[in-house]
């Protein structure tokens, strides 16, 4: 019954560990994890541990910000009318948010603007620029969108609109002609980090402005819609982004503003013990959900609010908008198995294109998310828009997604995203050709042994070594995510002490102890409950796979197995 195939991690140069785990009085195991990522010595572990706002990259060396700050600092001192243009997700409206509340701070004359995901699709479109000439926009600063956008940067400049472009996606052909293009990754940035979010480029922009009219430490003030930015849009967690993310999650945890405050409350969860994981599984689906169901704008309006009451009602919205979004996921998602059941090869296909025309364009980025979990094979879900067929793609370790879109292009109306996930449009009538030659593609790319998913375990561990210090010193290497994953540990020869439980239909809960240690561990097995039958907890003994987490009870927190995987070994 075991899920996915197991491999153990070549350990470290047995002399490496030793000398790391004695100069830091750490223990072997985390010694070990710390050479994995890259820590060999004192100064280096002291970095890790303590990441610096020192450690933060001039913004001056990301190309065109000369240009960009001193175009905003013009708008600000002639008051032209600014607008921000942003996008629908976490990273879009948090970027929205800080260079609103960043602009305000200089009394700014700045307005916002959302698309409607469902009216207006991705990114800039000729319509939003028409609504934003109507309210006298002089300069349009886009966020977290805008580095393809080269017709209707051209055509928001024909209107007499100027533009800043903050992005962190990939450049198509051209890039855009505005006044400063910040991107990264754009070709020609010698930039030394590619891996921002779009509010981290967002949050280098008001780093510059603040440089220049000798407010620098201002910025800093928008740290946490950094951090929810950075965590939600999974990005590499190295880096600077280990200082944004890390130090913005503190200032969430010790003084959180009002909107992320309420947001919280909202999705039942304690204050001031916020972590990344947390970010992306509870809070971020929030987040999203008022932008997959209708207007994104009130996200930004959560987070912009300094009135308690209104971040109450706003998060209260959010809270039901999710909900309602789970509803219709959940519907999607079984209509989206019935359907790949039918029409779906897997003995030949690899890859998943399935359409239909009433699904709701909202979940379906979700939904294949899911198909790539269940199948673990990349998948491509489309619903119909206007006559169009708009969708998502997702996609499994070593394939590119957005490359294999690339080379479908001649297909395609359009398409954008990254390795890992991807946006497009295409006509209805070539969606098969489209599946042709995606899973050719994938045929060509991807070997059978690469659609077998696995867990890469980084170290095995007894229950005696998992102490107090040891989660101490585990909980500073947060905060995790890519780049820097939370550690995965294998314990074998475990005892299941009471019947298994089942929590939430498909959940497995189990209480476990380890011969020659006194410790016993509750743990969770999400959508493992069908280990529970198989399962004689009088006789049987367990081999499992887990992550370290800490739970919240009663103010106190204390060590959660989070199971990944287990190997029964009946007695």
């Amino acid at each position: 019954m075991q899920k996915t195939k197991w491999i153990l991690k070549e350990s470290s140069p047995q002399k490496e560990i030793l000398s790391l785990a004695d100069s830091l009085n750490i223990s072997n195991i985390l010694a070990n994890l710390l050479i994995y990522r890259g820590v060999t010595n004192f100064y280096e572990a002291k970095a890790f541990f303590r990441p610096s706002l020192d450690m933060l990259h001039d913004p001056y060396l990301m190309d065109g910000m000369d240009e960009a700050s001193n175009r905003v600092i013009a708008a600000i001192t002639n008051n032209e009318k600014i607008v921000i243009y942003g996008d629908y997700d976490v990273d879009g409206t948090c970027s929205t948010a800080l260079m609103y509340l960043f602009l305000k701070e200089f009394n700014a004359d700045v307005e916002m603007y959302i698309p409607n995901r469902l009216t207006d699709g991705y990114g800039l479109s000729l319509q939003g620029i028409d609504f934003i000439k109507e309210r006298g926009c002089k300069l349009m600063i886009t966020v977290d969108c805008g580095i393809t956008a080269v017709e209707e940067v051209d055509y928001a400049s024909s209107l007499g609109i100027e533009t800043i472009i903050c992005d962190h996606h990939k450049v198509k052909d051209d890039v855009p002609k505005a006044v400063a293009v910040l991107d990264p990754i754009k070709p020609g940035c010698t930039y030394p980090f590619k891996h921002l979010s779009g509010a981290g480029v967002a949050f280098k922009l008001a780093r510059a402005v603040g440089d220049k009219v000798g407010k620098k430490e201002l910025a800093l003030k928008y740290l946490d819609l950094v951090a929810l930015a950075g965590a939600a849009d999974i990005v590499s967690l190295t880096g600077e982004n280990r200082v944004l993310v890390r130090r913005g999650i503190e200032q969430i945890n010790t003084n959180p503003r009002p909107g992320i405050k309420a947001l919280i409350l909202a999705a039942r969860m304690d204050l001031g013990f916020l972590t990344a994981g947390q970010i992306v599984f509870s809070l971020a689906p929030r987040i999203n959900a008022v932008g997959r169901m209708g207007e994104a704008i009130r996200a930004v309006q959560l987070f912009v609010t300094d009135d308690e009451k209104e971040a109450i009602k706003l998060a209260t919205v959010l809270e039901a908008e999710n909900v309602e979004r789970r509803k219709i996921d959940e519907a999607t998602f079984s209509h989206a198995l019935q359907k790949a059941e039918k029409e779906i090869d897997l003995k030949n296909d690899i890859g998943i294109v399935l359409h239909d025309d009433n699904w709701h364009p909202g979940v379906i980025g979700i939904v294949a998310s899911r198909m790539v979990e269940k199948f673990y094979r990349p998948a491509v879900m489309l619903s119909t828009i206007d006559g169009v067929a708009k969708g998502s793609a997702r996609s499994i370790s070593g394939f590119n997604v957005y490359k294999a879109l690339q080379e479908c292009e001649d297909l395609l109306i359009q398409y954008g995203g990254h390795e890992a996930a991807a946006g497009l449009a295409i006509e209805i009538e070539k969606i098969d050709e489209f599946r042709l030659r995606f899973n050719r593609i994938l045929k060509e790319t991807i070997k059978e042994k690469d659609i077998i998913p696995e867990t890469i375990i980084d170290s095995h561990i007894s229950f005696g070594e998992i102490t107090p210090k040891f989660m101490r010193i585990l909980d500073e290497f947060s905060p995790f995510g890519p780049g820097n994953m939370r550690p995965v540990f294998m314990a074998t020869d475990v005892r299941v002490l009471y019947p298994p439980r089942l929590v939430g239909g498909s959940h497995l809960i189990l209480y476990l102890k380890q011969d020659g240690c006194d410790k016993m561990f509750d743990s969770i097995g999400f959508s493992l409950g069908n280990f529970a039958s198989a399962i004689d907890y009088k006789k049987d003994l367990v081999d499992i796979v887990f992550t370290l987490e800490k739970v919240t009870k009663d103010g106190r927190q204390y060590p959660q197995l989070r199971l990944k995987d287990l190997k029964v070994k009946k007695g």
